[in-house]
């Protein structure tokens, strides 16, 4: 490649249909400079090289795609463009008078467990030239991206992108999992464990206590509509079989039945067969998708990463020589809220690692069970029960942090888009939406097609309303992710037993993310210093963000041998 010097070198990294790698030096208007083919088997030795030697910032189509390989072969990126994560960003984005034009040839094809997805399904696009359509593309995000004058947009992509390596490395280390523990834990908590099919010991108990106090000994506890019949022969009118509904009615029914649809979610979600189909070799590998939810937040294709329940967390056990670091965020999305808005009463409160103390503090409600219903609710557009009766004293003491998501909730109610601090915008409502909206001003509307356009108007609001509080929050967890990925980066390798695979082998790296929480698998001989490298990410992450604004953001941060909580 050429040896021009500049403050950012950018490669183009491009694998084509028949198999090859065209890379492409590009010079800071995006011109090519140079171009080179590599087969397959050259790349990672080239790759690694060029690393070694420039550090340039790898311009993918998507990391999903082309980072596994790289590191199957022992070769980590330092930084990229995801032109694929970007392309949703800046295709949305309202920040820009001129934002990207749509393309299906950039949208991403994957699904997702969490609703609602980011991106849709779309016929499989195979370019003709895929080499001219990524430099297309590239130069068309770099357009919008500089139309940003503020800068929002390069650091939502760059962080973006980050995370797009993170998800990839994270599965491709794993993260620490004791079989013997979860089988431990399964079998204390569901019974033994059935020999072929069939519920293990705990559940039949409880399936057969059930039916007795039903008088139904054939009953099919996992059929809804069966077993909503049974609990209204004996009395329990409900219309689910929801926890806090069933919760309501005093019934000898209610405690097995709870109790049977706890050990069976369990057992579904992360029973026996999800050990044997998602642990292998002492590794869990979950599927990430970064920017998976509309909001930013990430999804999850596989494993149900994002659901790991408490019961679980003593299988999370660190190799010998290795130690956890667990790190999370309490209560990062009202601190993200009060710093958004600047509203320094709501600061004051975030002092420390309660805010919801600091809430009662300032007298805007008595305990701290009313703090945290008061500002959910806030933030959740609450308007019944005690969040609906509390939410009207926070616009007293914290007038500011109100006002940005009555405002995002009035934006949302009149159909408008809202964004995120650093420029993610949400989806417009529906034509469906907008044409019920119309058809409610109407002169001889039907009053009962008005209260429904108004409900969904609210609904759409209470969105808008939680869009930029949650977004903003998940911005500062990618920047999080980033700076820690980064640190770590500067870590020479340790003198232990080799853990994970890969460049991760004697490396402290990321091995777990869930939205405000995240773990690290760290030689023992680096963990204060693994742990010093994720409280300093977490204050740049708030300096990126906010500046000098006095914001609080404290880590529950502990060095362990599992992730027990």
């Amino acid at each position: 490649m050429s040896s021009r010097q500049s403050a950012e070198r950018r490669v183009a990294l491009i694998a084509t249909a028949s198999g090859q790698h065209v890379v492409v030096e590009l010079g800071e208007d995006g011109t090519e400079l140079d171009r080179r083919t590599l087969t397959a088997r050259d790349l990672p030795e080239w790759v690694a090289a060029q690393e070694q030697e420039n550090a340039p910032r790898w311009i993918i189509r998507s990391a999903r795609e082309q980072y596994p390989g790289l590191l199957a072969a022992g070769v980590r990126l330092a930084r990229t463009h995801d032109l694929l994560l970007c392309h949703a960003i800046l295709r949305d984005t309202a920040s820009v008078a001129r934002p990207l034009a749509p393309s299906p040839a950039w949208i991403r094809r994957e699904p997702a467990d969490e609703a609602p997805a980011l991106f849709d399904v779309v016929e499989q696009h195979a370019p003709a030239d895929p080499v001219a359509e990524a430099l297309e593309q590239y130069r068309a995000q770099r357009r919008v991206i500089q139309d940003s004058a503020d800068g929002r947009l390069t650091l939502l992509c760059a962080a973006e992108s980050a995370g797009g390596l993170v998800a990839e490395e994270m599965r491709a280390a794993g993260l620490p999992w004791d079989e013997r523990v979860h089988d431990s834990i399964l079998t204390e908590t569901l019974g033994t464990r059935p020999i072929s099919g069939g519920l293990p010991s705990r559940m039949v108990e409880l399936g057969d206590r059930v039916r007795e106090i039903l008088g139904d000994p054939s009953l099919h506890l996992d059929s809804q509509p069966k077993l909503l019949r049974a609990l209204h022969r004996v009395g329990v009118h409900v219309e689910s079989t929801g926890k806090w509904e069933l919760a309501e009615h005093d019934h000898p029914v209610v405690e097995p039945l709870l109790a049977y649809k706890k050990l069976s979610r369990l057992l579904s979600a992360n029973g026996w067969a999800w050990l044997a189909e998602w642990v292998h070799d002492g590794r869990f590998r979950p599927v990430y998708i970064p920017g998976g939810v509309v909001t930013g937040r990430w999804a999850s294709a596989g494993g149900g990463a994002l659901q790991l329940p408490r019961s679980l967390r003593p299988a999370v056990r660190a190799d010998d020589g290795w130690k956890l670091i667990v790190a999370d965020v309490a209560q990062l999305e009202p601190r993200m809220l009060a710093a958004m808005a600047g509203d320094r009463a709501m600061a004051t409160a975030a002092q420390g690692s309660d805010l919801y103390a600091g809430v009662v503090d300032s007298g805007a409600v008595a305990t701290r069970e009313e703090a945290k219903y008061a500002v959910l609710g806030a933030m959740y557009g609450a308007t019944t029960g005690d969040s609906g009766r509390l939410v009207p004293r926070l616009r007293k003491v914290y007038p500011q942090a109100m006002a940005l998501v009555d405002e995002a909730a009035r934006v949302g109610e009149d159909g408008g888009v809202v964004s995120t601090w650093l420029g993610r915008s949400s989806p417009p409502p529906s034509p469906e939406w907008a044409r019920m909206q119309s058809r409610a001003t109407d002169a001889d509307a039907d009053p009962a097609d008005v209260a429904v356009a108004r409900r969904r108007a609210r609904d759409w609001g209470r969105f808008t309303r939680n869009f930029v509080v949650q977004g903003t929050a998940a911005e500062w967890s990618l920047i999080w992710l980033a700076e820690i990925r980064h640190r770590l980066q500067g870590f020479p390798p340790a003198a232990v037993p080799a853990a994970a695979s890969g460049p991760f082998r004697s490396m402290p790296h990321l091995s777990f993310f869930l939205h405000d929480e995240v773990i690290l698998h760290v030689p023992e001989e680096q963990a204060e210093a693994a742990a010093d490298a994720v409280r300093e990410a977490a204050a740049v992450a708030t300096r990126r963000l906010f500046g000098s604004f006095p914001i609080d953001v404290p880590l529950d941060l502990r060095i362990a041998e599992t992730a027990a909580k």
